[in-house]
């Protein structure tokens, strides 16, 4: 196995933690509330709202883990199906650090134009990992 089919493996892996992460501190806002009675149930059945700010905002950031990574998965499963190559990787992990930026404001201080400024700049990775994956594999690969 090549280290750049290692570092695309990993930075899947790294979103896939980001992921679990921001769920396991959603869990420790949101079940002891609904243990302790603070929140009834029935509040929560449809609606968020009952659910304190903090609550939200990592509900909010766990919902946007499956938004933009979702693109990134399947351009990154497909660039192992093809041997990728260093720029792949590279971007890889741009997109990976973008997503960690995005949700840390998301979840702390959450600064709407920071917060959209994160979320830019991966999209703009995202395309450009797309962009050279339609390229590498499209126009440069040798025709059969």
């Amino acid at each position: 196995m090549t280290l750049t089919i290692k570092l695309i493996i990993l930075a899947m892996a790294a979103q896939v933690f980001l992921s679990m992460g921001i769920l396991v501190l959603l869990g420790r806002e949101r079940v002891p509330r609904i243990m302790s009675g603070e929140i009834p149930v029935a509040t929560i059945a449809v609606e968020r709202d009952a659910y304190p700010l903090k609550a939200r905002l990592l509900s909010n950031n766990f919902d946007n883990q499956f938004q933009l990574p979702v693109l990134f998965y399947v351009g990154a499963i497909l660039s192992l199906y093809a041997a990728p190559g260093w720029p792949e990787a590279g971007l890889a992990w741009l997109f990976v650090a973008s997503r960690y930026i995005h949700a840390y404001i998301h979840v702390t201080h959450n600064r709407v134009t920071q917060r959209f400024m994160a979320y830019v700049a991966g999209l703009a990775i995202l395309a450009l990992f797309w962009l050279w994956l339609v390229v590498r594999l499209v126009i440069l690969a040798p025709s059969v």
